[in-house]
């Protein structure tokens, strides 16, 4: 008996010690937190990295892949590693688990994590809090409906402008042109058929830029104003999948998102180039939940 009582010793005595060892040497993270956001996976990636971007305390971020950031935050002398990792869980709910680490002090956290509520704790949790906070304000100003059915954005012939950007720049490349593209149409007489559209016509989501043309449907004519900017084309129309965004066109590219969600849970092939249909001029202001734009992610021929 006294036998068997030093050999469960010994055996419980070497896997507390490989615990141990896991525990301050082998466990890639000091402490992690878990948030549940009722969004989408597209709107948490974008709010990550303009929030780390915007924040003057970071001093490096990558996106390993869409639901995968790594982010490092400079506080006094000590570096820490944010990995936040995004999780759906269904069409209008996310996790976020960030797993934290500071670089360079890790095994004195996790000493002293276990017995005090230590400053590099309570410094995590008021930067997560920050970010929660802001993913909330965030969310309260935009909505986005998908409408599940298929949808044909008729042709039409337009006057454009190309442009570049990144997402985050999108509407800023609009209102600087709209004065331009509108003021030569109307003081030259071409008659206006439709609404003003934006066409992605290049979406690298690796670094979040676009190429764009900014489009304004017309009558095509015989004399059309000739400059070095405006172009002119047949737009050929599309068969898309559609949702409705509201809010400031600045962060329509949430609906591109939840068009994607919407793709994959329905197994429909879609590429990405969303064609974004304006019906409210910014310019008028008013409450911005009010603006109205249609989305359409167009089907794979």
């Amino acid at each position: 008996m006294r036998f068997v009582r030093k050999k469960i010793s010994f055996v419980v005595g070497v896997l507390l010690l490989i615990l141990l060892v896991w525990y301050l040497f082998l466990k890639p993270y000091d402490y992690s937190v878990s948030i549940t956001s009722k969004t989408f996976p597209g709107t948490i990636n974008q709010s990550i990295k303009l929030w780390g971007k915007d924040n003057k305390n970071t001093v490096w971020l990558q996106q390993k892949d869409f639901l995968n950031i790594d982010q490092h935050f400079l506080f006094n002398d000590s570096i820490f590693h944010y990995k936040w990792r995004i999780n759906p869980i269904n069409d209008s709910t996310s996790n976020i688990k960030v797993y934290i680490k500071d670089v360079d002090h890790s095994i004195l956290n996790k000493l002293s994590i276990p017995f005090f509520d230590t400053n590099f704790e309570k410094r995590t949790r008021k930067t997560i809090l920050d970010f929660n906070d802001m993913l909330n304000e965030h969310i309260e100003k935009f909505r986005v409906t998908v409408l599940d059915s298929l949808h044909q954005l008729p042709e039409t012939y337009c006057a454009y402008i190309p442009l570049k950007a990144s997402q985050i720049s999108k509407a800023k490349g609009m209102m600087q042109n709209y004065p331009i593209l509108s003021t030569v149409l109307v003081d030259n007489n071409v008659e206006l058929n439709g609404r003003p559209f934006l066409e992605i016509t290049t979406w690298d989501k690796e670094v979040d830029s676009i190429s764009y043309n900014f489009c304004y449907p017309i009558i095509k004519s015989d004399d059309l104003p000739q400059n070095n900017i405006i172009k002119y084309k047949k737009f050929n129309g599309l068969k898309a999948i559609k949702a409705i965004y509201n809010g400031n066109y600045i962060t329509s590219d949430r609906a591109w998102y939840a068009l994607l969600d919407y793709a994959k849970k329905k197994g429909i092939e879609v590429t990405e180039t969303p064609v974004e249909v304006f019906f409210s001029n910014p310019n008028f202001g008013g409450n911005e939940l009010e603006w109205i734009a249609e989305i359409y992610l167009p089907l794979k021929n």
